[in-house]
């Protein structure tokens, strides 16, 4: 008897970027996309009821982006491998995504053997990443200086300035002049910063930021 196919629900807000990976995947004739998402919600859901080996998700997506989504779907179905395949190869996001559970990282200009190398060694329970993001992690802990880990290190650059901003009392509109952003840009920013957080309102990421003493030193302007 063969054995069965690799299971793999691909999430990504791109329909042509989906279609070419099934392609690519139904190719092989060991791989089965059982399923695609084409934002983080759907992709949670997805991913709850169809219980694939594998799932490839896209970092920026509509609603919950892909870090949320991989954090709730590890944490229900540990055993489902999430493989990051994005376009993003900043520090903030590949290491945001490991402290969530991703199990790969690799990016989207990598070729089909390497991204189905990956989907492989991630249903496997390996640890994958792309050349590209391995040199990344090299080099990032090459240089990593000595001392305490930054507060809420799931935040990234930018939410942490938000945040930051957050806990000396500044509105959003003060926040989006301040750091030259839209108000929508800002307020995407404070969603994420509560859901890594935890936290449900303002207040208490004004409580939570002040604790770890961010927040305490104004500015001259101010």
């Amino acid at each position: 008897m063969s054995p069965e196919p690799l299971r793999v629900l691909v999430a990504d807000d791109h329909p042509l970027f989906r279609s070419g990976l099934r392609s690519a995947l139904a190719s092989l004739g060991d791989t089965e996309v059982v399923g695609e998402a084409a934002t983080g919600e759907a992709a949670i859901e997805q991913a709850l009821e169809l219980q694939p080996d594998v799932v490839v998700m896209d970092l920026q997506m509509p609603a919950v982006n892909g870090i949320e989504a991989t954090r709730r779907i590890v944490e229900v179905s540990p055993h489902i491998g999430v493989l990051v395949l994005t376009m993003f190869e900043d520090d903030d996001s590949v290491f945001a995504a490991m402290r969530v559970g991703a199990r790969g990282y690799v990016l989207k200009g990598s070729g089909q053997d390497e991204i189905v190398r990956a989907i492989h060694a991630v249903a496997a329970g390996e640890a994958i990443f792309g050349p590209a993001i391995a040199q990344r992690l090299m080099d990032f802990f090459a240089s990593r200086p000595d001392g305490p880990p930054p507060a809420f290190p799931d935040l990234t650059k930018r939410e942490r300035e938000v945040l930051e901003l957050i806990a000396r009392g500044e509105s959003n509109q003060s926040i989006a002049r301040r750091l030259f952003l839209s108000e929508k840009t800002v307020r995407n920013h404070v969603s994420n910063i509560f859901t890594k957080l935890q936290v449900a309102d303002r207040a208490q990421a004004i409580v939570r930021a002040r604790e770890a003493g961010l927040g305490r030193v104004q500015h001259e302007d101010q």
